[in-house]
């Protein structure tokens, strides 16, 4: 069936699923998965282990793995996590899909999870194929002021190229940034993880993966949602909420 989604909104069962009488058990689940992935157990066997344990539907154990991880996996990312005024007069490295998606969810009312090491974190899935909703543009607009306000001087966006209408995507990026006079570069790759890694410069990514892996990240999702999308429905389940 094709995706006929006009806005990137919550899921119809998010209201429950992410409900204030479910945070408990959705905290205890985090600590638990994050104590057995410290622990050096794999994720798979850990989060079925921890799901089963607390009754935890399909996509509520989504939730707590993007929001779970080992401890040395959070120092490490803390470690890597650059203040935001790094991005005056520098070049930045931009995971054009996760960085997107998560603002328009956010300016849609779709769920943001604030993760255990500090990151937002949306609950959108692309399905393989990329679809313009009406939170594009105006995610668009918010990445691009918050950067120029930054004194960022030159971003490149990279974006999946198996990804359907990523082509597209990269022309209405490069449009609204020729619009605005902001110094964009837009690339299409197959697996962006392993060029933003190796890139050297500071990434604006959620992902794992690149946290991990790279010299330095921005938290430019939680800052433009904290200070831009006041409606947003956050759900903490970091180790402070």
């Amino acid at each position: 069936m094709p995706d006929q989604r006009t806005h990137r909104g919550p899921h119809p069962e998010d209201a429950t699923l992410f409900a204030s009488a479910m945070l408990p058990a959705l905290h205890a689940a985090v600590a638990d998965l994050s104590w057995l992935l410290s622990h050096g157990y794999a994720t798979p066997s850990a989060l079925k282990l921890v799901g089963d344990r607390h009754g935890l539907t399909e996509r509520q154990r989504i939730g707590v793995a993007r929001c779970s991880c080992s401890d040395a996996a959070r120092t490490r990312r803390a470690a890597r996590c650059v203040d935001l005024a790094a991005a005056a007069d520098e070049r930045v490295v931009i995971d054009g899909y996760n960085l997107l998606t998560t603002i328009e969810a956010a300016l849609g009312q779709g769920v943001i999870l604030a993760a255990r090491d500090g990151a937002y974190r949306d609950m959108a899935s692309m399905h393989g194929t990329w679809r313009k909703v009406a939170e594009t543009g105006p995610a668009l607009r918010l990445i691009g002021e918050r950067l120029a306000e930054l004194g960022c001087n030159r971003a490149v966006w990279y974006f999946d190229s198996p990804v359907s209408n990523s082509g597209r995507l990269k022309t209405l990026v490069r449009e609204t940034a020729e619009s605005r006079g902001w110094n964009w570069h837009v690339e299409l790759v197959k697996d962006p993880d392993p060029v933003l890694i190796a890139s050297g410069a500071l990434v604006i990514s959620a992902d794992s993966a690149i946290l991990d892996g790279c010299r330095g990240w921005l938290n430019l999702a939680r800052d433009i949602i904290t200070h831009s999308v006041p409606g947003a429905h956050v759900v903490d389940l970091s180790e402070q909420g």
